[in-house]
Protein backbone atom coordinates (compact mmCIF):
# COMPACT_ATOMS: atom_id res chain seq x y z
CA UNK A 1 0.00 0.00 0.00
CA UNK A 2 1.21 3.51 -0.95
CA UNK A 3 2.01 6.50 1.79
CA UNK A 4 -1.03 8.54 0.30
CA UNK A 5 -2.90 5.71 0.66
CA UNK A 6 -1.94 4.61 4.46
CA UNK A 7 -1.65 8.31 5.22
CA UNK A 8 -6.12 8.17 4.09
CA UNK A 9 -6.55 5.06 5.72
CA UNK A 10 -5.06 5.74 9.06
CA UNK A 11 -6.24 9.20 9.45
CA UNK A 12 -10.02 8.03 8.83
CA UNK A 13 -9.44 5.40 11.25
CA UNK A 14 -8.57 8.02 13.51
CA UNK A 15 -11.29 10.20 12.80
CA UNK A 16 -13.63 7.22 13.58
CA UNK A 17 -13.01 7.06 17.07
CA UNK A 18 -15.15 10.13 17.87
CA UNK A 19 -18.27 7.93 17.09
CA UNK A 20 -17.40 6.23 20.67
CA UNK A 21 -20.86 8.82 21.96
CA UNK A 22 -22.60 6.15 19.87
CA UNK A 23 -21.58 3.87 22.90
CA UNK A 24 -24.60 5.71 24.94
CA UNK A 25 -27.30 5.44 22.84
CA UNK A 26 -28.24 2.33 24.49
CA UNK A 27 -28.15 4.04 27.62
CA UNK A 28 -31.48 5.36 29.22
CA UNK A 29 -31.86 8.73 29.47
CA UNK A 30 -31.97 9.05 32.96
CA UNK A 31 -28.54 7.09 33.33
CA UNK A 32 -26.51 9.40 31.02
CA UNK A 33 -27.69 12.47 33.12
CA UNK A 34 -26.22 11.10 36.07
CA UNK A 35 -23.05 10.44 34.42
CA UNK A 36 -22.57 13.29 32.12
CA UNK A 37 -21.10 15.65 34.46
CA UNK A 38 -18.85 13.46 35.23
CA UNK A 39 -17.92 13.19 31.58
CA UNK A 40 -17.79 16.96 31.56
CA UNK A 41 -15.53 16.40 34.31
CA UNK A 42 -13.15 14.23 32.56
CA UNK A 43 -12.86 16.82 29.15
CA UNK A 44 -11.74 19.36 31.54
CA UNK A 45 -8.84 17.12 32.81
CA UNK A 46 -8.23 15.67 29.99
CA UNK A 47 -7.82 19.04 28.11
CA UNK A 48 -5.59 20.78 30.54
CA UNK A 49 -3.14 17.68 30.75
CA UNK A 50 -3.07 17.31 27.14
CA UNK A 51 -1.91 20.95 27.00
CA UNK A 52 0.74 20.43 29.96
CA UNK A 53 2.24 17.05 28.67
CA UNK A 54 1.79 16.54 25.35
CA UNK A 55 1.41 20.34 23.87
CA UNK A 56 3.53 22.36 25.05
CA UNK A 57 6.22 19.84 25.00
CA UNK A 58 5.92 18.71 21.86
CA UNK A 59 6.72 22.36 20.35
CA UNK A 60 9.71 22.70 22.89
CA UNK A 61 10.77 19.70 21.61
CA UNK A 62 10.61 20.68 18.11
CA UNK A 63 11.94 24.50 18.77
CA UNK A 64 14.41 23.74 21.64
CA UNK A 65 12.48 26.35 23.88
CA UNK A 66 9.72 27.90 24.76
CA UNK A 67 9.53 30.93 22.47
CA UNK A 68 7.76 34.24 23.14
CA UNK A 69 5.73 34.20 20.26
CA UNK A 70 4.39 30.82 21.19
CA UNK A 71 3.33 32.56 24.39
CA UNK A 72 1.52 35.11 22.33
CA UNK A 73 0.07 33.02 19.98
CA UNK A 74 -1.55 31.02 23.32
CA UNK A 75 -2.52 33.81 24.59
CA UNK A 76 -4.46 34.69 21.14
CA UNK A 77 -6.33 31.42 21.27
CA UNK A 78 -7.71 32.06 25.08
CA UNK A 79 -8.55 35.52 23.71
CA UNK A 80 -9.96 34.41 20.84
CA UNK A 81 -11.98 31.80 21.91
CA UNK A 82 -13.14 34.25 24.82
CA UNK A 83 -13.96 36.97 21.90
CA UNK A 84 -16.36 34.17 20.43
CA UNK A 85 -18.37 33.18 22.87
CA UNK A 86 -19.37 36.73 23.71
CA UNK A 87 -20.21 36.85 20.16
CA UNK A 88 -22.26 33.50 20.92
CA UNK A 89 -23.87 34.25 23.83
CA UNK A 90 -25.02 37.52 22.36
CA UNK A 91 -26.35 35.12 19.79
CA UNK A 92 -27.23 33.03 22.59
CA UNK A 93 -28.82 35.20 25.06
CA UNK A 94 -32.59 35.27 24.44
CA UNK A 95 -32.99 32.08 23.41
CA UNK A 96 -33.05 28.37 26.23
CA UNK A 97 -30.75 25.71 25.99
CA UNK A 98 -32.25 23.20 23.56
CA UNK A 99 -31.39 20.45 21.54
CA UNK A 100 -31.88 23.74 18.32
CA UNK A 101 -30.04 25.76 20.13
CA UNK A 102 -27.24 24.58 22.04
CA UNK A 103 -24.48 26.16 24.59
CA UNK A 104 -22.07 28.49 23.00
CA UNK A 105 -19.26 26.12 25.16
CA UNK A 106 -20.78 23.13 22.39
CA UNK A 107 -19.80 25.67 19.30
CA UNK A 108 -16.05 26.63 20.82
CA UNK A 109 -15.54 23.29 22.02
CA UNK A 110 -16.03 21.45 18.61
CA UNK A 111 -13.94 24.60 16.61
CA UNK A 112 -11.29 24.08 19.28
CA UNK A 113 -11.41 20.04 18.58
CA UNK A 114 -11.56 20.27 14.70
CA UNK A 115 -8.23 22.45 14.99
CA UNK A 116 -6.60 19.68 17.29
CA UNK A 117 -8.09 16.93 14.69
CA UNK A 118 -6.35 19.01 11.64
CA UNK A 119 -2.65 19.37 13.45
CA UNK A 120 -2.96 15.48 14.75
CA UNK A 121 -3.51 14.62 10.84
CA UNK A 122 -0.92 16.87 9.52
CA UNK A 123 1.95 15.28 12.30
CA UNK A 124 0.54 11.55 10.98
CA UNK A 125 1.00 12.52 7.47
CA UNK A 126 4.36 13.94 8.31
CA UNK A 127 5.02 10.77 10.36
CA UNK A 128 4.00 8.37 7.31
CA UNK A 129 6.07 10.18 4.97
CA UNK A 130 9.07 9.76 7.11
CA UNK A 131 8.19 5.96 7.25
CA UNK A 132 5.69 3.12 7.96
CA UNK A 133 7.28 2.27 11.36
CA UNK A 134 7.11 5.87 12.72
CA UNK A 135 4.18 6.66 11.02
CA UNK A 136 2.54 3.76 12.71
CA UNK A 137 4.11 4.24 16.52
CA UNK A 138 2.67 7.93 16.03
CA UNK A 139 -0.50 6.71 15.38
CA UNK A 140 -0.96 4.58 17.91
CA UNK A 141 -0.26 7.67 20.32
CA UNK A 142 -2.62 9.67 18.51
CA UNK A 143 -5.68 6.84 18.97
CA UNK A 144 -4.14 6.29 22.30
CA UNK A 145 -4.42 10.01 23.08
CA UNK A 146 -7.74 10.72 21.69
CA UNK A 147 -10.35 8.37 23.20
CA UNK A 148 -10.58 9.69 26.74
CA UNK A 149 -10.72 13.06 24.68
CA UNK A 150 -13.66 12.15 22.22
CA UNK A 151 -15.45 10.55 25.47
CA UNK A 152 -15.30 13.46 27.13
CA UNK A 153 -15.89 15.41 24.05
CA UNK A 154 -19.23 13.85 24.13
CA UNK A 155 -19.87 14.41 27.09
CA UNK A 156 -19.51 18.52 26.61
CA UNK A 157 -21.47 18.45 23.94
CA UNK A 158 -24.67 16.81 25.41
CA UNK A 159 -24.25 18.57 28.42
CA UNK A 160 -24.49 21.18 26.18
CA UNK A 161 -27.80 20.72 24.80
CA UNK A 162 -27.10 18.45 21.75
CA UNK A 163 -28.97 15.05 21.59
CA UNK A 164 -26.91 12.26 21.48
CA UNK A 165 -26.83 11.71 17.84
CA UNK A 166 -26.51 15.40 16.87
CA UNK A 167 -23.70 14.88 19.53
CA UNK A 168 -22.13 11.87 17.94
CA UNK A 169 -22.44 13.42 14.43
CA UNK A 170 -20.85 16.72 14.86
CA UNK A 171 -18.47 15.02 16.74
CA UNK A 172 -17.48 12.66 14.33
CA UNK A 173 -17.35 15.98 11.02
CA UNK A 174 -15.00 17.75 13.75
CA UNK A 175 -12.95 14.51 13.50
CA UNK A 176 -12.60 14.57 9.58
CA UNK A 177 -10.59 17.71 9.97
CA UNK A 178 -7.66 14.87 10.39
CA UNK A 179 -8.00 13.66 6.97
CA UNK A 180 -7.77 17.47 5.50
CA UNK A 181 -4.88 18.13 7.60
CA UNK A 182 -3.08 15.24 6.55
CA UNK A 183 -3.68 15.90 2.97
CA UNK A 184 -2.90 19.33 3.40
CA UNK A 185 0.77 18.11 4.99
CA UNK A 186 1.25 15.41 2.61
CA UNK A 187 0.37 17.69 -0.83
CA UNK A 188 2.39 20.72 0.46
CA UNK A 189 5.41 18.65 1.71
CA UNK A 190 7.59 20.52 4.50
CA UNK A 191 5.88 23.76 3.66
CA UNK A 192 3.45 23.78 6.45
CA UNK A 193 6.01 22.85 9.35
CA UNK A 194 7.05 26.20 10.13
CA UNK A 195 3.16 27.12 11.02
CA UNK A 196 2.59 23.74 13.00
CA UNK A 197 3.61 24.97 16.58
CA UNK A 198 1.66 27.86 16.10
CA UNK A 199 -1.43 26.16 15.47
CA UNK A 200 -0.50 23.55 18.32
CA UNK A 201 -0.37 26.66 20.75
CA UNK A 202 -3.57 28.40 19.36
CA UNK A 203 -5.09 25.19 20.29
CA UNK A 204 -3.82 25.17 23.69
CA UNK A 205 -4.64 28.49 24.52
CA UNK A 206 -8.02 27.15 23.43
CA UNK A 207 -8.20 24.51 25.28
CA UNK A 208 -7.39 25.49 28.34
CA UNK A 209 -9.83 28.50 27.82
CA UNK A 210 -12.54 25.76 27.41
CA UNK A 211 -11.22 24.21 30.87
CA UNK A 212 -11.05 26.46 32.79
CA UNK A 213 -13.67 29.27 31.86
CA UNK A 214 -15.99 27.15 30.11
CA UNK A 215 -15.89 23.33 31.90
CA UNK A 216 -14.85 24.51 35.38
CA UNK A 217 -18.10 26.55 36.03
CA UNK A 218 -20.05 23.84 34.92
CA UNK A 219 -18.89 21.42 37.78
CA UNK A 220 -18.96 23.48 40.24
CA UNK A 221 -22.65 23.87 40.49
CA UNK A 222 -22.86 20.94 42.35
CA UNK A 223 -23.91 21.02 46.25
CA UNK A 224 -23.55 17.72 46.95
CA UNK A 225 -20.02 16.76 48.86
CA UNK A 226 -19.99 13.53 47.66
CA UNK A 227 -20.40 14.72 43.67
CA UNK A 228 -17.85 16.94 44.06
CA UNK A 229 -15.96 14.34 45.23
CA UNK A 230 -16.30 12.68 42.50
CA UNK A 231 -16.05 15.12 39.90
CA UNK A 232 -12.39 16.28 41.38
CA UNK A 233 -11.38 12.50 40.97
CA UNK A 234 -12.63 12.33 37.33
CA UNK A 235 -10.88 15.76 36.61
CA UNK A 236 -7.66 14.08 37.75
CA UNK A 237 -8.44 10.96 36.47
CA UNK A 238 -8.40 12.97 32.98
CA UNK A 239 -5.37 14.76 33.64
CA UNK A 240 -3.52 10.90 34.83
CA UNK A 241 -4.40 9.54 31.56
CA UNK A 242 -2.65 12.18 29.62
CA UNK A 243 0.69 11.55 32.08
CA UNK A 244 0.22 8.08 31.91
CA UNK A 245 0.14 8.38 28.25
CA UNK A 246 3.75 9.57 28.28
CA UNK A 247 4.68 6.56 28.83
CA UNK A 248 2.86 4.74 25.98
CA UNK A 249 4.51 6.91 23.68
CA UNK A 250 7.85 6.43 24.99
Amino acid sequence: MGTFLQIILVTFIVSSISLVGALTLSLSHKFLNKIIIFLVSLAAGSLIGDVFFHIIPEIVETDGEFKKEIALMMLFGIVSFLSLEKLLHWHHCHNETTTDHPHPVAVNNLIADGLHNFIDGMIIAASFTASTEIGIATTIAVIAHEIPQEIGDFGVLVHSGFSRSKAVFFNFVSALFAIVGALLAYFSDSKLEGSANYLLAFAAGSFLYIAIADLFPEIKHESDFKKNLLQVLFVLIGIGIMYGLLFVEA
